[in-house]
This record gives structure tokens, C-alpha cells and sequence, in this order.
């Protein structure tokens, strides 16, 4: 690799991950049912997986696409009508998954899912499985904390099954047992909808991840937003805790 490339392989994040907030507002801003602020956020989900394929570098695209707590607070008629945008979206998306050279994963409880709709991921996970381009994953039913209690509770077992002792548990014991086990940590995190805050999104894996919060709807975020997005990570001095020597 030249000292070019190597240059703009540091300016691109590795993970990006995005928190894509703000159909629901879209929608209501507009006078229009929440569901047509998901179906449009869908479009911008197609146009950002777009723009990071085009630009090379990014070899991790995971979209907090549903919550665990948004799974089980929010109406059974919306959940249902995400179903069917998650399965069409899965449906029109795949041929252009395999045609890209994408890999495509989910992170999260899948099992609480209706079993036709289990079935329609494993699928596209299966198909996908030996692609060796950009990884997209969708977190579904997702929850760090759920995630870290997950970990936890699997150490614990080889702790009594005494396959491993409490003094050998070690940071990377733990990164093992995460539902993205063998991913990058994430470099950088967008939230759309300019909230500032993390909503239980990865929060093992966001330790020393660059936070850019947009003012845009999700359903507004496209290339150019996310171009800027991009531009302010390159400008970004990472020190990992470390301190730059003058």
C-alpha cells in the first residue's frame, strides 16, 4: 500500500455506523402516517449503502434498524407494517447485494420475529455469506445492554463448566462473546434527527468512535449529507488516549 493510500484508508472509517432517527418526525412534519417516513428512510438506506460501495474503504455498514425497546413499546400495527418494509426491502435489495459483492449480516434477537421472516434473512445472510466486499448489517430487536448480559452470561457458563477462570477473562474474552464477534469497532457513529445521545446502540464497540450528529431526518439524509459527514471524520485527530507528540 502507498503512503497515499494508506493516508486515505485513515481518513475513511473502517465501521460506520449510523442511528438512523427521525422517519417518524419526517412524517408528522408533512402530515403523512409514520409509515411513510420508514419507507422513505428505506430510500436512504439504498442511497448511503450506494455512496460507501462507491467510495471504497468502508468495510463495515451496521444501521440501528430497530430497537429492542422500539420492537416492544411501540404499536403491534407499526411493528407489522416494518415486517413487511423489512421483507420487501430484503426482496428488492438482495439481487443488488449479490450483484455488488456486499455481505450482508443482522445483529440482534431475530428469533422474536415471525418464522417467514426468519426465514427471509437467513436467506439473504446465506446468500450473501461469501461475498467479500462491504459488509452491511441491519440491527434488529437490538440492545447493547441485552447484548453485554448475552456475553456476560456465556463466560459465566464456561466459568462453572471451569473451561475458563475469572482471572483469565480478559477484554478480548468478552469482545468473543458479542453478537458482532470478529467485526471492527466502530470508528465512526452517525445519528440522524440531531439528538445527541447513543439509544443502547453498540456501546462496547463505540468506545473510541467519532460521534456526528445531523440535523437531517433520516429520510432526508442522502450522499451529500453524508459526504459532510465523511469530510468531518477526515478532519478528526484520533489519539486512541494517547497523547500526539508534538
Amino acid at each position: 500500500m502507498s503512503v497515499e493510500d494508506e493516508k486515505r484508508s485513515e481518513s475513511v472509517p473502517r465501521h460506520l455506523a449510523i442511528i438512523m432517527d427521525g422517519n417518524g418526525r419526517w412524517a408528522r412534519t408533512r402530515g403523512l402516517p409514520r409509515l411513510r417516513g420508514h419507507e422513505e428512510g428505506a430510500n436512504s438506506i439504498r442511497d448511503v449503502t450506494e455512496e460507501c460501495h462507491r467510495i471504497g474503504g468502508i468495510r463495515q455498514l451496521t444501521y440501528y434498524a430497530l430497537s429492542y425497546d422500539n420492537y416492544h413499546k411501540r404499536p403491534r400495527s407499526e411493528i407489522r407494517a416494518l415486517f413487511r418494509l423489512f421483507s420487501r426491502y430484503l426482496r428488492e435489495e438482495l439481487p443488488t447485494v449479490m450483484e455488488k459483492n456486499i455481505r450482508f449480516t443482522t445483529i440482534g434477537e431475530i428469533e422474536e420475529f415471525p418464522r417467514k421472516l426468519q426465514e427471509q434473512i437467513a436467506h439473504a445472510v446465506n446468500q450473501s455469506a461469501s461475498n467479500t466486499g462491504m459488509t452491511v448489517c441491519l440491527a434488529l430487536n437490538y440492545s447493547a445492554r441485552r447484548e453485554l448480559t448475552h456475553a456476560a452470561r456465556e463466560i459465566a457458563g464456561l466459568v462453572k463448566q471451569r473451561r475458563l477462570s475469572p482471572n483469565e477473562i480478559t477484554v478480548e474474552h468478552l469482545a468473543e462473546h458479542l453478537f458482532t464477534a470478529g467485526t471492527p469497532d466502530v470508528d465512526l457513529l452517525i445519528r440522524t434527527g440531531g439528538d445527541m445521545r447513543v439509544s443502547d446502540f453498540l456501546l462496547w464497540q463505540i468506545s473510541y468512535a467519532e460521534i456526528y450528529v445531523s440535523r437531517a431526518y433520516w429520510p432526508d439524509f442522502r450522499k451529500p449529507h453524508l459526504r459532510r459527514a465523511l469530510a468531518w471524520f477526515a478532519g478528526r485527530q484520533r489519539r486512541f488516549g494517547a497523547v500526539k507528540e508534538s
